[in-house]
C-alpha cells in the first residue's frame, strides 16, 4: 500500500483530494497537512511514500517545502497539485524531480491517470536490485508508446498494458488462448493484442508444431 500525505492550505480541497486518493486501489492517505510546519511534522512521523503538494501555503512556498521534505525522506516522491501556472514555477518543480504537475481545477479522472502512472512506473523503482529493461526506462521518462502504431480499433491502452505484463511474466511462450484466460476475454481479442506486440517487435512469435492443422502461435517478450 502506497502511503500518501496530502498538503493543501484549503481544508475542503484537502478533504476532496484525500477522498479521491483513498478510492484508488493501492493508495491510502495517512495524513493531511495545511501548512509547511505541519507537513514537516507529518512527514517525519508518518514516512509517506508520496506527497500531494500544493504550491501556495501560508508559511512557505511549496517548492521550498519540497526540498525540506526531501531532506527528511530522500526517497519521497512528490506530485504537485496547484493553481500555479507560471513557467518559472513549473520549470523549478520539474527540475526538482517531481513525478507529475497537475493544475487546478482538475477532474477525478485526471488524478486517477497520474496515480495509475505513478503506481506502474515510479513505485517499482523502490524495489531493491531490480534490473530494468529499456522499455521500463522509457516508461519512466514518458516515452512509453512513442513511435508505435495506433492500437487496432476496439483495443484499449489499459488492456494492452495487461497483455504486455502477461507476456513479460510468462515463464514459457504463451498462447492466445492462455492469454485470454488470464484476461477474461475471448481468444480472438487476445490474439489481436499479441499480434500487435509482435508487429511492433515487442514480442517474439514461437511456432509450436504437433497434431493436425497449422502450428500454434505462442508469444514471448523481446528482451
Amino acid at each position: 500500500m502506497i502511503k500518501v500525505l496530502v498538503i493543501d492550505d484549503d481544508f475542503m480541497v484537502a478533504k476532496v483530494h484525500s477522498g479521491f486518493v483513498n478510492n484508488e486501489p493501492g493508495f491510502s492517505v495517512v495524513g493531511v497537512a495545511h501548512s509547511a510546519k505541519d507537513a514537516l511534522i507529518a512527514a517525519t512521523a508518518l514516512s509517506p511514500d508520496l506527497v500531494l503538494l500544493d504550491i501556495h501555503l501560508p508559511d512557505m512556498n511549496g517548492l521550498d517545502l519540497f526540498q525540506r521534505l526531501r531532506d527528511i525522506q530522500p526517497d519521497l516522491d512528490v506530485l504537485v497539485i496547484s493553481a500555479a501556472r507560471e513557467m518559472d514555477t513549473v520549470r523549478r518543480a520539474l527540475r526538482g524531480g517531481i513525478v507529475h504537475y497537475l493544475m487546478k481545477p482538475f477532474s477525478r479522472e485526471d488524478l486517477h491517470e497520474r496515480l495509475e502512472h505513478y503506481l506502474k512506473t515510479y513505485q517499482p523503482l523502490h524495489q531493491a536490485d531490480q534490473e530494468l529493461q529499456q522499455a521500463d526506462v522509457n516508461r519512466l521518462f514518458g516515452l512509453s508508446g512513442q513511435n508505435r502504431r495506433p492500437l487496432p480499433k476496439g483495443c484499449s491502452a489499459e488492456t494492452m498494458t495487461l497483455v504486455e505484463n502477461i507476456v513479460k511474466e510468462a515463464v514459457q511462450p504463451i498462447s492466445a488462448t492462455e492469454t485470454a484466460e488470464k484476461l477474461g476475454t475471448s481468444r480472438v481479442s487476445a490474439r489481436r493484442y499479441l499480434e500487435y506486440l509482435a508487429d511492433e517487435n515487442l514480442a517474439q512469435v514461437n511456432l509450436r508444431y504437433g497434431g493436425v492443422g497449422r502450428p500454434e502461435r505462442r508469444y514471448s517478450w523481446s528482451n
